[in-house]
């Protein structure tokens, strides 16, 4: 008896909001002028007032003085400052008319938080060099902490703090905690080391940590379990290998277990983003002009790299499939690393489809790749030189003289149709997309 009196009840309320709503469907709310932003002219979620007087849209305002503006848009004269200044009592009449208004549908704005600004950013960089000198742990660990925070609150807070340089003095702080015992100032290196990846993409590599204690850190944290450490060094060690002195990029060789940790983020995923970072250190790795440089591609041959990337570049997307492409061109730049390329059943049917299929960059590393491959065979039966042609790469290079490319990439397609050509007559041509034939060795 008392469910079904509570089910009536209840259906009683909702067909009285119904008929509320069906009421009110046809009505329209007009947002008050003085509650829009003269750029945007729609409702202001976070109200600053320039020093000419006019109230605008944070958002709005900061698009129009990133543009390189200095006037006041309604006003039409030169900002005295171009801070935008928090209006409060606009942002809480603004909030007072959601909540009025909210049986319209219209949702009360959230309270913005204040951006950081550069004086606050010079002050915490200020503090860490304290505590650096200290030797303050705990207060170092809490400020990089802080940073990380600000940056992932909104992309102009990151904004500020790359402007004031804030990735340079982390990586002072870095530097400094490497030089002591690792397993002393792990908790401080993690938290510093995170700081920096979340502010990757925009501050100059030039500023992050290179010294060599600072290296052998992240490696260390490269080959933990933790899954988050392994990200963080991983995207750190992407901004700093190209840039570094080649006899620096050797000591990923000489450091026991680096090679494999960048190896494993490939074989074993954690997430795109780690993926795509392994793939652009190693490229830069197999491509340095270090001496060490046939070594190091050696070990990543005898790891099982090549035939890694030919798997992965069956079904991978654009981005993934670029990277992969590019470190297979930088293997195949050595007698070892051809030889593995020559043994796997995947290389000529992948490189052949990879040239219409992907993008610009990828057709261009695909080339280069056959290049090299079919201007060092040796075999007299023709070898990749053969199955190149049975896949259509004969008819492909044709097309892409036809369609158009840069002038490396159309010397390298002329050479090889011109190797090519001299076996065309006695091959048979299948479809390069066709893989059911070909053994895959999984």
């Amino acid at each position: 008896m008392m469910i079904s009196t509570w089910r009536k009840r209840r259906a009683a309320r909702l067909a009285g909001k119904r008929r509320l709503e069906s009421e009110m469907g046809d009505i329209e709310v007009t947002i008050p002028n003085h509650f829009r932003c003269p750029i945007s002219l729609e409702l202001m979620k976070d109200p600053v007032t320039m020093s000419s007087g006019i109230t605008y849209d944070r958002e709005s305002i900061e698009k129009w003085i990133e543009a390189g503006n200095v006037t006041c848009p309604v006003t039409n004269r030169v900002l005295r400052s171009l801070d935008p200044i928090p209006n409060h009592t606009i942002r809480k009449m603004i909030q007072d008319w959601c909540v009025t208004n909210s049986s319209y549908g219209i949702e009360r704005i959230p309270t913005p938080r204040i951006p950081v600004s550069s004086e606050e950013a010079l002050e915490i960089h200020l503090k860490i060099k304290t505590a650096c000198k200290k030797g303050d742990q705990i207060g170092c660990q809490n400020l990089a902490a802080k940073i990380k925070a600000l940056a992932k609150e909104s992309e102009r807070n990151k904004s500020c703090l790359v402007a004031t340089g804030t990735a340079g003095v982390l990586s002072y702080a870095f530097d400094e905690f490497s030089k002591a015992s690792f397993e002393e100032n792990v908790a401080v290196l993690d938290e510093i080391l995170s700081s920096l990846a979340v502010l990757l993409h925009h501050e100059k590599a030039t500023n992050w940590p290179g010294s060599d204690a600072s290296i052998d850190r992240i490696v260390l944290f490269l080959k933990s379990e933790d899954l988050s450490a392994r990200r963080n060094a991983v995207l750190v060690l992407k901004e700093l290998v190209p840039i570094l002195d080649y006899r620096k990029v050797d000591m990923l060789l000489e450091i026991e277990g680096a090679m494999e940790a960048l190896f494993k983020l490939i074989k074993a995923p954690i997430c795109h983003a780690a993926t795509k970072a392994s793939l652009m250190v190693i490229y830069h790795m197999v491509t340095s002009p270090s001496p060490s440089n046939a070594k190091i591609i050696a070990k990543f041959v005898d790891l099982g790299l090549v035939s890694l990337l030919l798997e992965m570049l069956v079904d991978a997307e654009r981005s993934l499939c670029e990277k992969a492409l590019g470190v297979l061109d930088g293997i195949c730049g050595s007698d070892q690393g051809r030889e593995e390329a020559y043994n796997h059943a995947l290389t000529i049917p992948v490189l052949v489809r990879k040239i219409h299929r992907v993008s610009d960059l990828a057709m261009k590393f695909s080339v280069s790749i056959l290049f090299k491959l079919c201007m060092n065979e040796k075999r007299e039966n023709g070898g990749v030189l053969v199955e190149a042609i049975q896949r259509n790469a004969f008819e492909k290079l044709l097309v892409l003289l036809q369609v158009g490319c840069d002038e490396r990439t159309k010397e390298k397609a002329t050479q090889l149709l011109r190797v090519l050509n001299a076996y065309r007559s006695s091959v048979d041509c299948i479809d390069s997309v066709d893989f059911k034939n070909v053994k895959r060795p999984f």
